[in-house]
């Protein structure tokens, strides 16, 4: 089972994106899945289709240190957090490439978390995860810390009895996945899975309704508001590897 996802975000310039590119998808990723433990890989390429949910009800973090690459993430999938470490995903990255490190020199602003999952459900397309376990074809990613200790249990149930259950019913959704860090800024993750950019396209307004037909509205708005995301979180994107069909 795939209980450890590491992510990193981040942005590449116009200037080489289509080499970069060829030689994560084509040498890159396929060398690190040989590392046992390993499971998948899914690179996806945001989309901004989504934008005005974030400016409408998230709050961000202002902090000037912290890198703010958006237009892509990558996620490796191992049997758990811990062999994104020994060796770290970096030294696997570069390998006996020669070219490799020149690569990876140009991602800009990036950004990497490890996390470990704490809970899934699969929802009504589960069927369409893969190939294998990878993630379903169109992904939207939150990253975020809580602004107060006292309020990290209230989330944890807002998960376990709001959402979680959410997204077994959502229509189109392949899977949802709770997160936490062992590495990184964000202490929280969560990894919606969908079949195509309808579904995807729906979520908000699904789970907004939902939550006022539940009589959770002041619950639900009271646990957004303790959030602060990472910069342009939530990630909503495409597989571009391995290619959506």
């Amino acid at each position: 089972m795939d209980r450890g996802i590491w992510a990193t975000w981040y942005d590449l310039a116009d200037e080489g994106r289509q080499d970069y590119l060829a030689w994560l998808h084509e040498c890159c990723l396929p060398r690190v899945l040989e590392h046992p433990g390993y499971l998948w890989a899914a690179h996806i390429e945001r989309t901004s289709h989504k934008d005005f949910m974030k400016k409408a009800v998230l709050r961000h973090s202002n902090d000037p240190t912290l890198p703010a690459g958006k237009d892509y993430l990558l996620l490796l999938g191992g049997v758990d957090a811990h062999v994104f470490v020994d060796p770290p995903v970096r030294e696997l990255q570069t390998g006996p490439d020669r070219d490799a490190a020149a690569m990876l020199g140009r991602r800009l602003a990036e950004r990497t978390c490890i996390f470990a999952e704490v809970a899934r459900v699969d929802g009504p397309a589960g069927a369409l995860r893969g190939p294998g376990m990878t993630p379903g074809p169109w992904v939207q990613m939150g990253s975020y810390n809580v602004d107060s200790p006292d309020r990290e249990e209230e989330l944890s149930a807002w998960y376990a009895r709001y959402m979680l259950p959410l997204g077994e019913r959502l229509p189109g959704c392949v899977g949802l996945r709770k997160l936490v860090s062992v590495s990184g800024w964000a202490r929280h993750g969560i990894l919606y899975e969908f079949a195509d950019l309808e579904s995807a396209s729906g979520v908000e307004q699904q789970h907004i309704t939902r939550a006022g037909g539940l009589e959770l509205k002041g619950w639900h708005r009271q646990v957004i508001g303790s959030l602060v995301h990472a910069p342009d979180s939530p990630t909503f994107g495409v597989r571009i590897w391995p290619a959506a069909q």
